[in-house]
């Protein structure tokens, strides 16, 4: 049975791709060196759209106002430019009412694209330009820590790594911040109160990195403009054993932390990534497994939630669970020692 993968891994090969939402101008070139707060491709965006009607105005028709209108396609217009003009002693006049583009100019009409901001993209992470997708962006590799998590934000950003946690099942609360902190990203494992989130944003801090969240903080989590990933789940959750050792062992390193929105379609999870050097290349980590005897899995349901264990065997066939149902299953040796015996639906593969 294939099984679900979540990278908890030391040391692997990360390849990320970083687009635009729209086309725009890629600024990077193959085999460049980035770090992550450098621009790698821009674009000009369009907040709003004003439609002009030339024809209406003027008490023309269509026809005979595209006979007048002075702009077209594509056309950079300033606030106020003219676009057309009618006839008699006091004529009436049509004219930009902002800065903009023309996108239509027909039919009597002009419409034009307003309030234009240019997205930048950066690159995320520190590592090598591989590939140039064209108008669009590009694609980064590095080799370092890979960290994934259950949930995110959606922000991303880099900074110190700094271990206020202590242990996997440590509490944030508001006294433990200070001035200090500012401008760090946090291994903080629980927050469960929302003075303590904010107290985090009005340091301000540069990240959190959680082992759960209370779910009446999510939409505040989700509003604040750091990134923050959980990496266990909601609620009162202790971090795992594998994530908590590799982000403690590498704090006052430099980290990227993208807090990217968990989409099981795509792949794409929130992550924390440890540029590390290196003399060879390492391996890509395994995006699918199969279960095995062998491998190392995390609980994703009680009673052993969050623990990490290692498959002894799979029992042919399906196995009649204490609550009475009947299941694909594994036999399992908790980090305690415990063995256990879990529905294959209630593993992922940590790795």
């Amino acid at each position: 049975m294939q099984a679900p993968v979540n990278h908890i891994v030391g040391l692997t090969s990360i390849v990320r791709e970083r687009l635009l939402p729209i086309e725009g101008t890629v600024l990077a070139r193959l085999n460049q060196k980035v770090s992550p707060n450098d621009v790698i491709a821009e674009a000009k965006w369009s907040r709003e759209h004003v439609l002009l009607d030339v024809a209406r105005t003027l008490h023309i028709s269509p026809d005979a106002a595209d006979r007048i209108i002075q702009c077209k396609l594509e056309d950079h217009l300033k606030a106020g430019a003219e676009i057309a003009a009618g006839r008699g002693l006091f004529p009436r006049r049509v004219t930009a009412p902002r800065d903009g583009t023309v996108v239509i100019a027909g039919g009597g009409q002009v419409l034009m694209e307003v309030g234009e901001t240019k997205i930048e993209l950066r690159a995320g992470i520190p590592g090598t330009i591989i590939q140039i997708i064209p108008n669009r962006g590009a694609v980064i590799q590095t080799a370092g820590t890979l960290v994934q998590g259950v949930w995110g934000n959606g922000r991303i950003d880099s900074g110190s790594l700094v271990n206020i946690a202590e242990k996997p099942n440590g509490m944030l609360t508001v006294n433990r911040l200070d001035v200090s902190l500012r401008g760090s990203i946090l291994l903080a494992c629980m927050i469960q109160d929302s003075e303590t989130l904010k107290a985090a944003a009005d340091l301000p801090v540069r990240g959190l990195i959680l082992s759960s969240l209370s779910p009446t903080l999510i939409q505040q989590a989700r509003e604040v403009r750091f990134p923050i990933m959980v990496t266990d789940g909601i609620g009162s959750v202790p971090m795992n054993s594998a994530a908590f050792k590799l982000l403690s062992t590498n704090a006052k390193r430099d980290i990227t932390l993208n807090a990217e929105i968990y989409d099981r379609y795509s792949g794409a999870r929130p992550e924390v990534i440890i540029q590390l050097p290196t003399s060879s290349e390492p391996t890509l980590p395994n995006e699918t497994e199969f279960f095995a005897p062998g491998l190392q899995v995390r609980m994703r349901r009680p009673p052993a939630f969050g623990m990490i264990g290692s498959i002894i065997s799979l029992p042919s066939g399906l196995t009649t669970l204490p609550s009475g149902l009947r299941a694909s299953s594994a036999e399992v040796k908790l980090e305690n020692g415990e063995i256990i015996i879990a529905p294959l639906v209630n593993l992922e593969v940590v790795g």
